[in-house]
């Protein structure tokens, strides 16, 4: 959820890999691409289980820019953050939870408004199963970070189908169209990285334009072989045709929790 001073956007928390090819051109042909993003949906479902297992620590910082991008006013704030899963009736939905743990710092005491920024980071969900019918995938090349190879695929919603984000005002939702770009490992099919953005159509609701972009980590745990990929920072940035907004959010101490309940019957 994206919070402007009047107006909410809502990520609906409803809510990629192939063997190393090399051109970028091969990556489009032969199937590749789709059998990439079939590896990656299996992924991205096995994904959404793992994170609703986990908490964390996640500390935000809220940034008002001036016309200069220059800092206007900046807050810090530290919580517990836990995302929890429900499935009721093939309706897939991340929720997140949030406990402060450290209230907001401002940097200045003034009565500029702040953005609320919730949800980001599950944009994976792009690839889930469950949304990915409604997005168009096409390659986009290859490219390297922190020494690893990674295969890019651009994304771009497909109008009147479901969306993963809407901007309610006043009472009504409007369906946003995300486009951009993810990195995808060719070797683990984990999403690596996501830039997306809404740059047309929002005008008339009063916004210019939206922009995150959400990086991921490996994170190990005691006696679990296989490492898991969880996010580890997601940055907002909402522009209105007179505001400047930025939220970064740092995910960290990530730890597994179980959940167990017993019932007893008591003998007659």
């Amino acid at each position: 959820m994206l919070e402007l001073p009047t107006r909410i956007l809502r990520l609906s928390g409803l809510l990629a890999a192939l063997a190393l090819l090399s051109p970028a051109s091969a990556f489009a042909q032969n199937g590749a691409l789709d059998d990439l993003l079939m590896r990656t949906g299996k992924q991205m479902s096995s994904f959404v289980d793992q994170f609703s297992e986990v908490k964390c620590t996640e500390r935000v910082t809220q940034e008002k820019l001036n016309k200069n991008d220059k800092v206007e006013r900046k807050a810090e704030s530290t919580f517990d953050y836990l995302v929890i899963l429900t499935n009721t009736s093939g309706d897939l939905s991340l929720d997140e939870s949030r406990l402060e743990v450290q209230a907001a710092k401002a940097q200045k005491k003034q009565s500029v408004p702040l953005l609320v920024s919730n949800g980001f980071a599950t944009l994976f969900l792009i690839f889930h199963p469950y949304y990915s019918p409604s997005f168009t995938f096409s390659a986009d090349g290859e490219d390297v970070i922190d020494g690893r190879h990674l295969l890019k695929v651009h994304f771009a919603h497909i109008r009147n189908t479901r969306s993963i984000a809407a901007l309610a005002v006043r009472g009504r939702e409007y369906p946003l169209e995300f486009a951009g770009t993810a990195w995808i490992d060719p070797q683990t099919a984990q999403v690596a990285r996501i830039v997306a953005g809404v740059d047309t159509g929002v005008e008339d609701i009063g916004m210019k334009a939206l922009r995150s972009e959400v990086d991921f980590a490996t994170v190990r745990f005691g006696g679990v072989e296989s490492p898991y990929w969880f996010p580890s920072q997601a940055v907002v940035e909402v522009e209105t045709p007179r505001q400047h907004w930025r939220n970064t959010h740092r995910f960290s101490d990530y730890k597994r929790f179980s959940v167990s309940t017993e019932e007893q019957v008591a003998k007659q």
